[in-house]
């Protein structure tokens, strides 16, 4: 039917393409993704019926779901089985959390940063490596045989965390985001899908984004996933494997209790889903629950990342592989980084084997515990979930305002925070409610002014005093 017999025809997009454009599929898709950046189309947009886009444009519907499939893959369009395809909630969210330079007088509350309590610890140990004779191996490529005492350190702090693996699945990343892309690039390919949480680590979408792997909205409830919306999408979905985030759940603080992890282990056994453990924040719990790895062994890439716990300069990444994705994934790790810096990895590993960890940990803690008072303080009539070693929570925000706009209004104030649009996956709705980042300020006198600043702008929404939606 020509495109101009029905311009009164109700749709949520009507596109006017350029029919000289070729392929005609890459100028719709192209048209599409402007439509979204520009504001035309919104987050949670439901677009039309491919068949019926098809009958309006007066084009094949196979060039309709290639457009569509374009869009998807770049995290713009969320397909969801018997409910059609909408424009995903996080099209526009800016999904790189850490600026490229520190803003100038704003209060640093948006980043997951740990305080600076090992920063002295960690130098005096990096001095002392260097009065070593053969300080100069550190500066040149490392090799796999060489470092098999810095594997032990591995399965040390890995124990640590709750998790038993063995030397022989060890391997070094450059951080929990690099050990991420290269778990992605190795187990999956362009078009594959992945299940994540609804809330989840923007690094994690960034990551699918680039390698084409779209990522699904997995169902919460009471903040963790749930094991019959995954059975769902196991079924339904066609998903290969699934993210998660058993502590200290980034963004939410939620913890996936004990027997879920069981559930969510026996699903991905039944399923063969391989399984990305993202263990960044295990180490900051006394006394860790046992890692969802422990119950699947053989599905589960175990990441546990150094620079939440200690500093975020310390790059590096123990990952514990199964057997089967070991060759993969070293692979797709060599491809990414060659190798990992060995001053980095020497020096992550006499911080475990000395026992200066737990130190440095306890420290940490203990610095986490007072920030948090603080902020149960300043913060006691709202719902601010998280744990009080957690360095980060989540603020559920009052009726009427969303997460982006609190977070708008934060930073007109001076206060960098996080909204859920930042973390929310697909055309899941964002919750109400934004990431607090407890220990990113550089003083608690600096954390306090921070919370008097949110503190009135909620007292002021929630009295009415800011005009809100």
């Amino acid at each position: 039917m020509p495109i101009n017999s029905f311009d009164n025809y109700p749709m949520s997009w009507k596109p006017r393409i350029d029919r000289a454009s070729k392929p005609i599929y890459k100028a719709l898709a192209t048209q599409l993704e402007q439509d979204i950046m520009n504001g035309q189309l919104l987050p949670g947009t439901k677009l039309p019926p491919q068949r019926e886009l098809a009958d309006y444009l007066d084009l094949n519907l196979s060039t309709i779901s290639k457009a569509f499939k374009v869009c998807e893959l770049k995290g713009l369009l969320s397909a969801a089985v018997g409910s059609g395809t909408f424009v995903s909630y996080d099209a526009l969210s800016n999904a790189y959390l850490l600026d490229d330079q520190k803003p100038r007088h704003v209060i640093e509350m948006g980043a997951t940063l740990p305080d600076h309590a090992s920063y002295e610890p960690l130098m005096q140990q990096l001095k002392s490596m260097l009065h070593d004779s053969d300080y100069a191996r550190w500066f040149g490529y490392g090799r796999s045989g060489e470092t098999l005492w810095q594997k032990d350190a591995a399965v040390q702090l890995m124990r640590r965390g709750g998790f038993e693996t063995t030397v022989e699945h060890i391997v070094f990343a450059n951080g929990a985001q690099n050990a991420i892309a290269a778990t992605l690039a190795a187990l999956c390919k362009p078009g594959d899908r992945i299940g994540v949480d609804q809330h989840t680590y923007p690094g994690v979408k960034t990551v699918a984004s680039l390698l084409s792997i779209q990522t699904v909205p997995i169902r919460s409830e009471d903040g963790v996933m749930s094991p019959e919306a995954l059975e769902y999408a196991c079924k339904n979905e066609n998903i290969n494997g699934i993210y998660v985030i058993p502590d200290y759940h980034n963004p939410t603080a939620s913890f996936m209790p004990i027997a879920l992890r069981r559930h969510i282990a026996d699903i991905a056994i039944q399923h063969h889903l391989f399984v990305i453990e993202d263990a960044s924040y295990h180490l900051l719990d006394t006394h860790p629950l046992p890692a969802l790895a422990s119950f699947a062994p053989e599905q589960v890439i175990h990441i546990a990342g150094l620079s939440k716990a200690l500093a975020p300069g310390l790059r590096l990444a123990y990952v514990s592989v199964p057997t089967r994705f070991r060759e993969a994934l070293s692979k797709a790790l060599y491809n990414l980084n060659v190798t990992v810096s060995p001053l980095l990895a020497e020096l992550a590993a006499r911080i475990v084997v000395s026992h200066q960890l737990e130190t440095l940990i306890d420290g940490h803690r203990q610095q986490t515990i007072l920030r948090n008072e603080v902020v149960d303080r300043y913060l006691a009539d709202y719902h601010c979930a998280g744990a009080p070693t957690g360095i980060f929570r989540w603020l559920l925000l009052p009726e009427g305002i969303t997460g982006a706009d609190f977070e708008r209004f934060a930073a007109a104030q001076g206060v960098q925070i996080y909204a859920a649009e930042r973390f929310v996956v697909g055309n899941s709705t964002p919750e109400r409610a934004v990431r607090l980042a407890v220990c990113a300020p550089e003083t608690l006198e600096q954390l306090e002014q921070g919370l008097v600043i949110l503190k009135r702008l909620l007292d002021e929404i929630k009295d009415g005093t800011i005009p809100v939606l």
